[in-house]
């Protein structure tokens, strides 16, 4: 368990200064998808040289065209750099990218700095960290917050784990791609961090979309009912930013027939991890636990390629008696 006093900081970037990383050799980032494309981007245009991997060639190769160079394993990445990105769906997928039998900790060096922002379980943050260690080499878990529109954007929060002298090293990193650096405490706690968040994001997606279908069965429109969640006490960054009613937001997933953006088979995935660590400490979340539920039976019904605001679309169907939860 982490302490209940966990130490935050907060730095806002300061336009008048130069957050360019001055590291003298390249930064590596792997997994260029709906999140990473946006965060290794906005690497390359503050002027980082930047090596990528992923397993989507055609991901690979738009970097390229733009100047980067292909890493063709971790193992590859890591012997070119000594800051390195990782941003991969899942435990497993993080586990094998770093110890896997081309990972990064067979060819790091000692003295690099490993940052996975993947969502994942604080007990595999501490786990990395001791393969990290054994090998000398620096881990810090800094998971993020702000979705899509925020990582393209540049205007991530970055929650990160770890010791404090490592974080002042990366900072101005992580600062090319986000606006805020919180340290959370020790390794885990930045993963803790972000799986309360998920949790709540699951929570309140539910709670707007039961709100907006409620309002229309009660002959109110989606749009006048979320002006009046906007400017009320019912006002949440999903009414706001993320809209989960088709033709509201032109930018959000509802309006683009919900292509993620956040996969509901990886929010499901989170809300698990959630539950997991709310067993263990004996937190009690009967509202994570019936999120987690509706997550799980959307992915058992054909949802978990979907933007996780299709659950205003399930829940409409549901209503309908087309699905059963």
């Amino acid at each position: 368990m982490f302490s209940s006093k966990i130490i935050s900081r907060l730095i806002q970037q300061q336009p008048s200064i130069n957050l360019t990383q001055k590291c003298g050799s390249h930064v590596g980032f792997i997994g260029i998808g709906f999140m990473g494309t946006p965060m290794a981007t906005h690497l390359m245009d503050k002027g980082n040289s930047l090596v990528v991997y992923d397993i989507n060639k055609a991901a690979v190769e738009r970097f390229k065209a733009k100047g980067a160079q292909e890493a063709s394993c971790p193992a590859e990445m890591a012997e070119k750099c000594d800051r390195i990105f990782t941003m991969v769906p899942s435990d497993p997928y993080v586990i094998e990218v770093f110890g896997g039998k081309d990972g990064l900790l067979s060819k790091a060096k000692k003295g690099s700095i490993l940052m996975d922002c993947s969502t994942v379980h604080p007990e595999t943050s501490k786990k990395l960290f001791t393969m990290c260690s054994e090998k000398g080499v620096g881990f810090l878990d800094t998971p993020v917050a702000g979705a899509v529109p925020a990582a393209k954007a540049g205007t991530l929060t970055f929650m990160v784990g770890g010791s404090g002298d490592l974080v002042k090293k990366i900072e101005s990193l992580l600062l090319c791609m986000g606006k805020r650096v919180v340290h959370c405490g020790d390794i885990g706690a930045g993963a803790a961090a972000k799986i309360c968040n998920n949790m709540m994001l699951a929570i309140s997606m539910i709670g707007t979309s039961e709100t907006l279908n409620l309002a229309q069965n009660l002959g109110l429109s989606a749009e006048m009912m979320t002006e009046i969640l906007n400017i009320s006490s019912g006002r949440t960054w999903v009414s706001e930013i993320y809209n989960p009613v088709p033709g509201i937001l032109e930018t959000s997933p509802s309006s683009k027939n919900y292509e993620p953006g956040f996969k509901v088979e990886l929010l499901a995935k989170d809300l698990g991890i959630s539950q997991s660590c709310a067993n263990k400490t004996a937190a009690i979340t009967p509202m994570g636990s019936l999120a987690f539920t509706l997550y799980k039976t959307m992915v058992n019904n054909g949802y978990g390629e979907k933007d996780f605001s299709a659950a205003y679309q399930f829940l409409l169907k549901k209503g309908s008696g087309g699905i059963k939860v």
